[in-house]
């Protein structure tokens, strides 16, 4: 009895040892991970630093972007509306992500606020931002589908032909109540389709879980300097130069665990 109890005491002191390292070991994390969140906080509550949203390169060079995008956009358009517009949206992102550090959150109110406007114009932007992003990767090719050979047969499952889709495409994209955008999404968290979205402005009208894969702007300053109100044949350029590898790309990057494709 005594050689069991003599075990027993020694097994309950070797777990006890044990625990209390690892209590030790937890509790000296803890403690550091508290001082470093402290070191973050002033007194008062926490704080995060303002994220900073970059302005992403184009596929091709400035020079470049005059002589492949000629038949869609004027050579000066190519550059303004990149240089000078797209960059505002990301600009405007992150003033407002500063702006926000420092809103007055118990001021909001269904009528006026701060915080109301700054969250308005911050969807805005952002919808902006992105859908220029989507906008130049997708121009800058030969408009030839077989490039593109997943996405090809996920339009023709979809919408029965390529030429049935550039028709309903053409027709969101006219339909873009003065300015907006004609968009070929893939609807990933819902139906797992690709579906053509009319959007006005930059947002309404956009879906949740649907990734843009073309994204056409017919805001009037996208076109206006080279084909005047001619928003149709606008379009019919911008399909035209379309450069489906990279557009294929983009919808095997964004469908590779979809069962649908």
């Amino acid at each position: 009895m005594k050689d069991n109890s003599r075990r027993k005491f020694i097994k309950t002191s070797a777990l006890g040892a044990v625990s209390l390292g690892l209590f030790s070991k937890y509790e000296f994390l803890n403690k550091n991970y508290n001082q470093s969140h402290r070191a973050l906080q002033p007194e008062g509550g926490f704080s995060k630093m303002a994220y900073e949203w970059k302005f992403n390169p184009r596929p091709y060079s400035d020079e470049e972007a005059k002589s492949l995008l000629k038949d869609v956009v004027d050579a000066e358009t190519t550059d303004w509306h990149y240089n000078t517009h797209h960059k505002g949206y990301v600009t405007f992102l992150n003033n407002i992500e500063k702006e926000l550090e420092s809103a007055d959150l118990t001021k909001a109110n269904g009528n006026w606020s701060d915080i109301g406007e700054l969250k308005r114009r911050f969807t805005w932007n952002h919808s902006g931002a992105y859908l220029h992003d989507v906008y130049w990767d997708n121009m800058g090719g030969d408009g030839d589908i077989s490039k593109g050979p997943d996405v090809k047969a996920a339009i023709e499952a979809n919408f029965g032909s390529f030429d049935n889709w550039k028709a309903e495409f053409k027709a969101c994209a006219v339909s873009a109540k003065l300015s907006g955008w004609g968009l070929l999404v893939f609807d990933r968290l819902y139906s797992g389709r690709l579906i053509n979205v009319l959007v006005d402005e930059h947002q309404y009208g956009a879906i949740w879980g649907g990734v843009p894969l073309v994204a056409c702007d017919v805001f009037e300053h996208a076109y206006y300097h080279k084909d005047g109100p001619g928003r149709v044949k606008y379009i019919d350029n911008f399909i035209n130069n379309l450069s489906w590898a990279r557009i294929n790309d983009r919808f095997k990057t964004n469908t590779a665990n979809n069962k649908s494709f």
